[in-house]
Order: structure tokens, then C-alpha cells, then sequence
């Protein structure tokens, strides 16, 4: 079946306190998307941001984004007074989400939410602690700790903490209760309002896309808790960092600073940790896209401390084992492999011998700066793939127009006959549209018409990135209708009952997810 979707950050939705959330407008973007026959909503990763605000460096691997967390909501189910959050300065700019700003208001105002929540509904939070226990014991006593040293990195904390010996651990635990209590019950408010949505999102026929980063940030719970299953020396510390190598976009290559895993010591571990990191994300959302497959043949490495990715070299990846583990154990998964980047004929065969759909992204088939070509021109997608104009790591429609070599982008208005009295943007979108994957996202963005200011974010810099945010009343039954016409050209509207006596093709992106609770 073709169908159609829709990337759209949460935390680019319009609200009055400071970035999008899980509440009214969440519902209302749901809605939009049903009205305009666009089944599949493409999310960020959801977990809570950390340096350069991005969801790729993230605190936890399992923990939401306390950001996300909906104070009306809160307040409609008796957990927040309004004067406790109204007045506060969320930021200046609508159409810009200003981290600064959240990190010094929010978890006041969320501090006052879980103080109601453990002293009216006790028993339930008692029960999310337990049940969550394998991860968020770990997680909330590493938050509690950086709020005791200042917000600095565990790296720096004193031995017995970086090292986790048990009498130091349990002495934290006990100092800082209240401080713990505070982080598990904001991971309650968070996931009992994505349930929400995520019901939400069912009851209107649209599925959720989300997305896990292949690494994690060294800062993070997940390095500290389990050092075990990374590349690290006595001192834990990183001996080599993630990266890419220099490419047409960048001299240098782009320096991650993620740490490796120990791949040999997850074969051996039967690859636990990320079977729980998978069970876990999979529970949250209908389809997963899996960041930086090729990571999984062949990694790059980079010297730790090194200023440039130049100096790095290719290591080989779990390959095919680790996705045959997976599924042995968690069943056949509804997955997007991002297969994006420099690709070798081993990184074709993991994703042809994974059987799981790759990407195609459509302004790499113009862009001599990338050099993907023929493969990336709509008439060579295969069915079984994801097409995009521009994914989040890209420019919008306008802004690659705008921006790129002025040959390769005539070259993109001669061959998709881009008109600018319909917009150019419109073009770009059905040549997705109209090719033959059987899923084709499009950036909220380029439905919107807008330029390189909207973009979300430019690989390699800080300071800008993750904050565009769109306007109130972008989604409107005007756009909604636009597209709505369009899906229907280009056979994109989601199954109705009446079409029940049809005969239906189902691909593993339909597929339902057995055991994915495992």
C-alpha cells in the first residue's frame, strides 16, 4: 500500500510556553494530518536533549524529553495551578524555541507538578518506579547527581561515583531521595501523556515514526550505568569517538564525540543492552527508524581528543548477526534503516539481507557537492523504501534551491518541470509523491513553502540548530485539502473500510509488531 507522511518535530509545535509539547496542539497536528489523508507522522528522537539542545546527545537512551511535557494538560488533570506557569518568560520569539529559557523555568514548574502527583496518585507512581525500575533507577539517580555537581559531566564526579562502587552509590541515593523522586515522577508526567497521544494518533488512523540515534552521548546514563559495553580505557574514558569522514559537505568529516561500542563484548552479552534499548523504543512507537545503519557494517573511528574527523579509519560492525539476534528474539520489527552516506557494496548487502526498507533522498539526486545521482531520481526507488525531499539533517525545499550549485538546481527545475507559480516546493514534493516508494515523507516545512531560516539542522555546528518552531494556525483546512488532493493523484490515501473487498499488498512497514513488548 503507498502512503504518506509528514516530519514534523514535536518540539516544533506552536505553544504559549516555549516549544511544542504532547498536549492540545500534538492533537490538533493529528488532525491535520488525518484531514489531509497523511497517515504516518515522522517524530525526533523524543529523549531529553543535552549540549548543542540536539535529541542525538541525549541523557538517556529510555528517559522523554521533560520539555515535551504539556503544562495545560497538567493543569487539566489537577497537578498544576496556571499562575504556577503563566508569566514566566518562555522565550521572546515564536517561532523559535529558546533552550535557555526552558532549562531555567521548566523543571521549577514541573517540581510542583510531581509534588502533587506522589501525594494524590502515590500508589500509581509507586508502580510506573517498579515497573520501570531496569532503567530508570539508573537514570534518575544520574540526573540527581548532576544536579548536585552543578550540571557537570560524570566524567569529572568524584572516583567512587564515576566508578560506581556500591557504598557511594547508596549513600547518593539516600542523601538525594527527593532529588530521584523528583526525575522518576517527570518521566511519569512524560510517558503518561505520550500514551495519550499515541491512542490519540491510533484513533485517527495516523502511525508515529520515530527515530533512534545508533549512539548515545558519553554524558549520558547509558555510559555511565553500563561502561561495560563501550569503548573505554581504566580511567573511562573514550579511546575512540564516532564520526563521519570528510565528504562534499565537510573538508573535515563531522567529529560526534559519541564513544564506540565494544561490539565483541555485545556478541558475546548476546547483544542485551541494545535488545532492551529496541524493545523499549518499539513499544513507543508504530514504525523505527534506525539512524546511521551503516554503522552496523562498518564504523568510523576517531582518535578521542582529535580535532577533526580526518584522522579516523573504518572498524567493522556486528553486520547481519546483530539483526538476525534481534529478530530471533524481539520478532519481525516494523524498521527504517537510514542508509544515507558513504556506502560500500557490504553496507547494500546488510540492508538487502536485512530485508528492511532503505532511504532515498531526492535532493541528493541533483547535488553534485553529495554525488548520489541516478540512485536518488525518483524512477529508481524501489517500492520497498522511504522517500524523502530533504530529511531534518537537510535543507528545506526553497532553502536547497536557494543554496545549492546554480547548475544543480537548474538541473532539479528541468527535471521535475518546477513551476513557480504553484511553488517550487510543491515540485520538489511530488516528485516524491509520484515515484513508486512505498512511503514518501515530506518536511512540515516545505508544505509551509519555507526557506533556509526553517531549517532544522546543519551538521557539524552548534548554536542554531533544533529551534525552528511553526507559527499558530500553520495547519489549516486550506493546506489540509491541497494535499488531501494530492494523495489522491498519486495514490496515497490510507485504506478505507469501504475498500475492504480491494485487494490489499502489505509491506513489512504494515507489518504488526509481534512481541515488540519483549
Amino acid at each position: 500500500m503507498r502512503e504518506s507522511g509528514i516530519l514534523m518535530p514535536i518540539t516544533s509545535l506552536p505553544s504559549p510556553w516555549g516549544v511544542g509539547t504532547l498536549g492540545s496542539e500534538a492533537r490538533g497536528f493529528i488532525d491535520f494530518m488525518a484531514e489531509a489523508g497523511v497517515s504516518v507522522w515522522q517524530v525526533l528522537p523524543i529523549v531529553p536533549t543535552s549540549f548543542g539542545d540536539s535529541p542525538y546527545q541525549s541523557f538517556s537512551t529510555f528517559a522523554g524529553n521533560p520539555y515535551l511535557i504539556d503544562l495545560d494538560d497538567l493543569a487539566a488533570d489537577g497537578l498544576l495551578e496556571r499562575a504556577e506557569y503563566e508569566g514566566r518568560a518562555w522565550g521572546e520569539d515564536p517561532s523559535r524555541v529558546d533552550y535557555g529559557a526552558l532549562y531555567r523555568e521548566r523543571f521549577e514548574v514541573l517540581g510542583c507538578a510531581v509534588r502533587r502527583l506522589i501525594d494524590q496518585r502515590g500508589d500509581e507512581y509507586r508502580a510506573f518506579c517498579e515497573r520501570e525500575a531496569a532503567w530508570l533507577d539508573d537514570y534518575a539517580l544520574f540526573m540527581a547527581l548532576k544536579d548536585e555537581h552543578g550540571g557537570k559531566p560524570w566524567s569529572t564526579w568524584e572516583t567512587p561515583l564515576r566508578h560506581r562502587d556500591p557504598a557511594a552509590l547508596a549513600d547518593a541515593a539516600s542523601m538525594l531521595a527527593d532529588r530521584i523522586d523528583f526525575w522518576r515522577g517527570v518521566q511519569f508526567l512524560f510517558f503518561e501523556q505520550w500514551e495519550r497521544l499515541h491512542t490519540y494518533a491510533h484513533e485517527a488512523g495516523v502511525r508515529i515514526m520515530g527515530d533512534v540515534p545508533i549512539y548515545v552521548a558519553e554524558d549520558s546514563a547509558d555510559v555511565w550505568s553500563h561502561p561495560e559495553q563501550f569503548q573505554l580505557d581504566d580511567d573511562l574514558r573514550p579511546i575512540e569517538t564516532a564520526g563521519c569522514p570528510p565528504d562534499g559537505f565537510s573538508a573535515t568529516g563531522q567529529l560526534w564525540g559519541n564513544p564506540l561500542f565494544d561490539w565483541e563484548y555485545m556478541r558475546c552479552d548476546g547483544y542485551s543492552w541494545w535488545l532492551k534499548r529496541l524493545a523499549f523504543q518499539l513499544d513507543l512507537y508504530d514504525i523505527l527508524r534506525i539512524d546511521h545503519f551503516r554503522g552496523f557494517d562498518s564504523y568510523f573511528a576517531i582518535p578521542a581528543g582529535a580535532n577533526t574527523a580526518a584522522g579516523g579509519r573504518w572498524r567493522k560492525g556486528p553486520g547481519i548477526e546483530f539483526f538476525q539476534v534481534m529478530e530471533r528474539e524481539l520478532g519481525r520489527c516494523n524498521i527504517v534503516a537510514e542508509d544515507l552516506g558513504f556506502l560500500t557494496p557490504s553496507v547494500h548487502q546488510l540492508l538487502a539481507d536485512s530485508g528492511y526498507p532503505g532511504m532515498r533522498v531526492l535532493e541528493f539526486a541533483f547535488d553534485s557537492r553529495d554525488g548520489g545521482g541516478a540512485l536518488y531520481l525518483p524512477y529508481a526507488y524501489p517500492h520497498h523504501c522511504v522517500a524523502y525531499v530533504g530529511t531534518h539533517d537537510n535543507d528545506t525545499a526553497l532553502g536547497w534551491l536557494k543554496t545549492a550549485p546554480a547548475g544543480d538546481a537548474a538541473l532539479a527545475r528541468e527535471y521535475l518541470h518546477l513551476d513557480a507559480e504553484e511553488g517550487e516546493n510543491w515540485g520538489l514534493m511530488r516528485g516524491i509523491w509520484a515515484s513508486p516508494a512505498d512511503l514518501a515523507i515530506v518536511q512540515m516545512q516545505d508544505l509551509l513553502g519555507l526557506g533556509s531560516e526553517a531549517r532544522i539542522n546543519t551538521p557539524s555546528t552548534v548554536g542554531s540548530n533544533w529551534c525552528w518552531r511553526a507559527l499558530p494556525g500553520f495547519a489549516t483546512p486550506e493546506l489540509a485539502a491541497r494535499v488531501h488532493r494530492q494523495m489522491e493523484l498519486y495514490h496515497r490515501l490510507p485504506l478505507r473500510p469501504s475498500d475492504e473487498d480491494e485487494p490489499e499488498e502489505r509491506s513489512d512497514m504494515e507489518t504488526t509488531q509481534e512481541n515488540k513488548g519483549a
